[in-house]
């Protein structure tokens, strides 16, 4: 398991007290390449905080780096101070500096906490959250593994930063040669495979651009398939394990060949349990799933990239010593047209124009008139309606190349799927919509909402106590996993009362979702994209809430 964190001047981990972290330069080793890294407590092993629901932590963070740090509690709710932002929340904990974080623990389940300076949470700096409710785990398990997804590139972020910059596709080793033309001209014809070359070419776009940093190891609990993470088990317990996506960039399809897959709590918050045989689990998400082992042989665990270029495996095992089997990547998916159909915020090429702000959209398009535009969260659609066989997943564009199906043929966990088992709040209706466009332009690797980068931008203005209903418009070819700070966003999948709740949504290409927000948090908080290059590319935005409890 990774390294537990321990409490302060305790032999044993404790749910309380104080707690003590360093922030240190380490040599992460992943079987296939080595470097320098950040990681916490002198290790490339993910730190885990233990806590309990309802005391109040004290955590004593030391940066032993040259340059400044932080860390924010993703998921946390705490006050804002607390939150760990540099240039929102505090001034960032300065070099050779000791900084006291003090907050209550007011929630239960699955967290993770990560730098919030520069390019440290790529380079390593993640840990694990677990909160243990106070009258204990609605769902009880005979063991319980935490598993933390990351993608380790040899590449430093600020390199990949800069490389990106200078060349968006640098990283993509998908792209499509003249095999793929002979391929494609033997299966559809060469006219068809011209015409769609030609399509593509004249957009600026490649079908295979789905993750933009590839060359990557895939890790479980900092370690890759060679160094083969393993959870033990005897046959006919209840196994829960705690999925967090800790990647930079990638999105994560889970799974495990020969088990069932109970999904209890997404993001923290507990779900009506759902059977799924595989999950996709984006960046900054956390999805607790229990399993059930009942023969005595190995079991392997696999998270392959959204876009199939990497996977890892780590092993459910009744021995110590045992090694789960390793697949083969699954065939790469392809982004189709229906991925493009909100193309309003990326550079097109020819079918390009500039807007008022001066980024990039695409000309003859009126947004309310386009077609093939899926709007799941959209007023006046009728949820309950909603038809998962044959039309795929409603929280994808029709059609789109993106579209996740089991391996097996089985069920995939879709939002549709989530239905929370306690609502946090009164379901009442929301008071104003804020539309949020995610824009972009590739050419010059720039990220931004409503067209206009983060440090052009004015800040996002709530007023406590309103509920408020944020539009998500995905203009971009790419999925984008967006991340409030400090309050909970509840996806409208149509189910009022009990819409899931979560810190993170993804919203996928050419799509538009919808969340609610009970505005109940005072002070300045982050809201961006938690693709980290997209982020630091001008995804994101500052919310400050107006008014405070009487």
């Amino acid at each position: 398991m990774p390294t537990a964190l321990r409490a302060h001047g305790s032999p044993k981990i404790t749910s309380k007290g104080t707690y003590d972290i360093t922030v240190d330069r380490v040599r992460i080793d992943t079987g296939n390449f080595r470097k320098m890294g950040v990681g916490y407590n002198k290790s490339q092993i993910p730190t885990i905080l233990r806590f309990k629901e309802g005391e109040e932590v004290t955590i004593n963070v030391t940066n032993n780096l040259r340059e400044s740090t932080s860390i924010h509690w993703h998921g946390l709710i705490l006050p804002f101070q607390q939150d760990g932002v540099p240039g929102i929340s505090f001034n960032g904990i300065a070099p050779g500096e000791t900084f006291t974080y003090r907050f209550p623990i007011q929630q239960a389940g699955t967290y993770w906490f990560h730098s919030h300076s520069g390019f440290q949470e790529p380079d390593g700096a993640y840990g694990a959250i677990i909160i243990e409710p106070r009258d204990g785990e609605r769902i009880r398990a005979d063991r319980d593994y935490v598993v933390q997804l990351a993608d380790k590139h040899p590449h430093p972020g600020s390199r990949i930063m800069r490389n990106l910059k200078r060349m968006p596709d640098y990283y993509n080793r998908s792209q499509r040669t003249l095999q793929t033309l002979i391929e494609d001209a033997r299966q559809d014809s060469l006219k068809a495979a011209l015409k769609d070359r030609g399509m593509w070419g004249r957009m600026r776009m490649m079908p295979t651009d789905i993750e933009d940093v590839q060359g990557f190891t895939a890790l479980i609990n900092g370690r890759s398939t060679s160094q083969n993470w393993t959870g033990l088990f005897r046959p006919g317990e209840k196994v829960r394990l705690r999925i967090v996506n800790s990647s930079a960039m990638t999105y994560f399809d889970m799974r495990i060949p020969g088990l069932k897959m109970s999904v209890v709590q997404a993001d923290g918050n507990d779900v009506k349990p759902v059977t799924v045989d595989e999950l996709r689990v984006a960046v900054a998400e956390t999805f607790d799933v229990i399993v059930q082992p009942r023969e005595n042989k190995v079991y392997s665990i696999i998270a392959e990239s959204m876009g199939r270029t990497a996977l890892v495996r780590g092993t459910l095992s009744p021995k110590e010593g045992y090694a789960g089997a390793v697949p083969r990547l699954r065939s790469k998916p392809l982004l189709t047209m229906a991925d493009m159909s909100g193309m309003m915020g990326m550079d097109m090429g020819d079918h390009v124009m500039q807007n008022a702000s001066g980024m990039q959209t695409m000309s003859g398009m009126e947004h309310s008139k386009m077609q093939g535009m899926n709007k799941p969260g959209m007023n006046g659609m009728e949820h309950s309606g909603m038809n998962m066989s044959g039309n795929g997943d409603p929280f994808y564009a029709p059609g789109s190349g993106l579209t996740p199906k089991a391996y097996n043929g089985g069920k995939f966990l879709s939002y549709t799927d989530l239905r929370a088992a306690r609502p946090l709040y009164r379901n009442r209706a929301a008071s104003r919509t804020i539309e949020l466009r995610l824009t972009g332009n590739m050419e010059r690797y720039i990220w931004s909402i409503n067209g206009v980068k983060y440090e052009d931008a004015d800040p996002i203005v709530l007023n406590y106590g309103e509920r408020v209903r944020i539009r998500f418009i995905n203009e971009t070819m790419m999925a984008h996993p967006m991340h409030l700070h400090g309050m909970w966003s509840i996806i409208d999948t149509g189910q009022g009362a009990r819409n899931p709740i979560k810190h993170t949504v993804s919203v996928q290409p050419g799509t538009t979702t919808d969340i609610e927000v009970e505005v109940d948090a005072p002070g300045q908080w982050a809201f961006h994209c938690h693709l980290s290059y997209h982020a630091d590319g001008g995804m994101f935005r500052k919310v400050v809430v107006r008014g405070r409890p009487a």
